[in-house]
């Protein structure tokens, strides 16, 4: 037998407020047109007065814990990924765990932009498996909306704000039954050459400021079609699957045509690959939970299915995770 992380629920959250292209383009030099062409988005979430990165968080925590059928008490260990934090400091995850009401456990941030919820899920697995903790909330949350240059029509009408959760538990299974549910495989990477293309320019350290998005768009798009199919790759190695046993892709969400490239570079038809950008935009640590809990509830993804999640963020960072769920 083998402690292996399972997926035990999911949720999500999103903001009041619905903003549709034809809206950005009152206030942005821009058309719904234009930012279909180049991203296939078609609307994105804002958030409002008293929407923050905590409360979507703890919105989409506690729908998780509903999913799952599992009281926040019984919760030892709460890491959000996030970029947009309520503050400086505390994390987030403290804030998170105080709403929930199951102080004590470990709960702290992640910081890893668009890849943050890979990097937090693995963190988690490991901590499960390691055995400080036996249930954990991961959560992917972010209010973009407020780091974005509303002037810059190239990056301000890519984004959204949002929230997603997974509730995972640490289970005994038996490895060799390739039925058993769990965390497979994942694999991490980082390469800090290439800062400079996708980055907010300010921080307490350096400007004192919050600072904005900067991009270079080709760039990121070339290198985040490269990445992903090669870290695709790792994970299926590492389980000892192949393209052709995934059910499902999430991948984060940043572009449609991110996501058609990776899926012919690995010979994935794009029926298999989960797309909610259209409907949500990009939203960074937040995008492959959300992307993940909306395929849960229209039916999608069902239990038994076996899963890649995927992301690539600024730093650059990306990485991927193979689960059976």
């Amino acid at each position: 037998m083998t402690l292996r992380s399972v997926i035990v629920g999911s949720g999500s959250a999103l903001p009041v407020r619905a903003v549709t292209n034809a809206e950005l383009a009152q206030t942005v030099d821009t058309s719904d047109e234009w930012i279909v062409e180049r991203s296939g988005i078609h609307v994105r979430y804002i958030a409002g007065e008293g929407e923050t990165t905590s409360t979507l968080a703890t919105d989409a925590a506690r729908r998780a814990l509903d999913a799952a059928g599992i009281d926040a008490a019984s919760i030892d260990l709460i890491i959000v990924a996030t970029a947009t934090p309520d503050q400086t400091f505390p994390a987030t995850a403290t804030i998170v765990q105080h709403n929930l009401g199951c102080n004590g456990g470990i709960a702290f941030d992640v910081a890893a932009v668009c890849s943050g919820f890979l990097y937090a899920l693995t963190t988690a697995d490991a901590l499960l498996r390691a055995g400080p903790a036996k249930r954990a909330l991961v959560i992917g949350a972010e209010t973009f909306s407020r780091i974005l240059d509303w002037e810059d029509r190239t990056t301000c009408v890519l984004f959204g704000d949002g929230a997603g959760a997974l509730v995972l538990e640490a289970r005994e299974v038996d490895a060799a039954d390739p039925s058993a549910p769990g965390i497979i495989a994942s694999r991490l990477h980082a390469d800090g050459r290439y800062n400079d293309m996708l980055f907010v320019d300010g921080g307490p350290s350096t400007t004192g400021t919050v600072g904005k998005l900067r991009m270079k768009g080709r760039e990121v798009f070339r290198h985040a079609v490269t990445n992903l199919a090669t870290v695709l790759e790792e994970v299926l190695d590492a389980s000892g699957h192949v393209p052709a046993d995934i059910d499902w892709v999430v991948p984060h969400q940043a572009n449609i045509r991110i996501l058609d490239a990776t899926a012919r570079k690995l010979g994935l038809p794009p029926e298999k690959v989960v797309v909610t950008v259209d409907i949500h935009a990009n939203t960074s640590a937040a995008s492959v939970p959300l992307a993940y809990d909306t395929a849960v509830r229209d039916g999608r993804i069902r239990p038994g299915n076996l899963v890649v999640l995927e992301a690539m963020g600024g730093g650059f960072t990306w990485g991927a995770c193979i689960a059976r769920v």
